[in-house]
């Protein structure tokens, strides 16, 4: 079985930006109390013509550029999402012809905020399997356009944005960088408290539904903050514990940016010290599938990841959805 790296990484957010001051004028909130509750001070806005695939497009091709990969030595191409395209086909073929990786197979994966760290678990499964040597793993959402603009619980939180990590053997050299481990879990009965009500085949979409406003995103908070607290505080506590590892040993913690609160309730938890744990959601709120890998552009940006550093990733996501996974950074 080979041993994964992470050999490269690129991301993408649109240049319009929406602030706190901009949400002033559009709902009843203000600036203080979104950044006093939740941390984020503004969020990138895709404009109307640019789609997810667009972003993830952008994404992948800095991903490859990075690694100095062409598109047609890939093998798979997963597209993590909560807002593709299109229901069908999916946004991940979308990607894979505009790429031009002729070679590749792929597929979208939904888990909500969890889907990014999911779909890096997958695909270091199929490589460390021998099955696969490239497979790319894009991130990107385009939260704006489930998102109503008259609901003040919800539109503050999330922004568009998106990022591609290029998994690859680390080779016989390299066999003390990459994936170790994950946790992962979901819990079916916390659905009700973060979901999309219609669209799909239990409320189709029709006139009603649309006056309703189902097509939106809508969410129970308190329960969602509760839950996302203990389950990322417990899941990255079992990986450290099962790899022997104590809060001490980990270079990073780059977890889901939902909330400035659930980051630091968590890691308090797990006594990480404030220089351990990446938070950029300030600058781009949640872009729900994009946060890990722009949380990860940043930590190596601001030298907080290097290599050989052991980084934890978690996420907690509407389902409910959870999971933690544990690398040795390889570059």
């Amino acid at each position: 079985m080979s041993r994964v790296k992470i050999s490269a990484l690129g991301c993408y957010v649109p240049p319009g930006v929406l602030t706190n001051k901009d949400l002033e004028r559009m709902v009843d909130t203000n600036s203080e109390w979104i950044v006093e509750r939740t941390g984020i001070c503004e969020r990138h806005i895709a404009a109307p013509e640019v789609a997810t695939s667009d972003m993830g497009l952008e994404a992948a091709r800095r991903a490859l550029a990075a690694g100095g990969v062409e598109a047609a030595e890939l093998d798979a191409i997963l597209l993590c999402t909560v807002t593709p395209d299109m229901l069908f086909p999916s946004t991940a073929c979308l990607i894979q012809d505009r790429l031009g990786a002729h070679h590749a197979w792929g597929f979208d994966l939904v888990a909500a905020c969890s889907s990014f760290l999911y779909g890096l678990t997958v695909g270091a499964s199929l490589v460390k399997s021998g099955l696969h040597k490239k497979v790319l793993v894009i991130g990107s959402d385009t939260m704006s356009r489930i998102i109503d603009y008259t609901d003040r619980g919800t539109c503050i939180l999330f922004g568009d944005g998106a990022g591609a990590m290029l998994l690859e053997p680390a080779g016989e050299s390299n066999d003390s960088v990459g994936f170790i481990d994950f946790i992962g879990e979901i819990d079916g009965s916390g659905g009700e408290f973060l979901c999309m009500p219609a669209g799909g085949s239990r409320i189709p979409a029709s006139h009603e539904s649309v006056e309703k406003r189902l097509h939106y995103v809508k969410q129970q908070g308190q329960q969602v903050f509760k839950y996302a607290v203990k389950k990322m505080y417990e899941l990255c506590a079992e990986v450290l514990d099962r790899n022997g590892l104590k809060a001490s040993d980990i270079g990073v913690l780059i977890p889901h940016q939902a909330n400035r609160r659930i980051i630091t309730g968590a890691a308090e938890r797990l006594g990480l010290k404030p220089e351990q744990v990446l938070i950029n959601i300030d600058r781009y709120g949640n872009t729900t599938s994009g946060t890990l890998p722009l949380a990860t552009q940043d930590a190596i940006a601001q030298g907080r990841l290097k290599k050989g550093d052991l980084v934890m990733f978690a996420a907690v996501g509407a389902g409910y959805t959870a999971g933690a996974s544990l690398w040795r950074w390889a570059y």
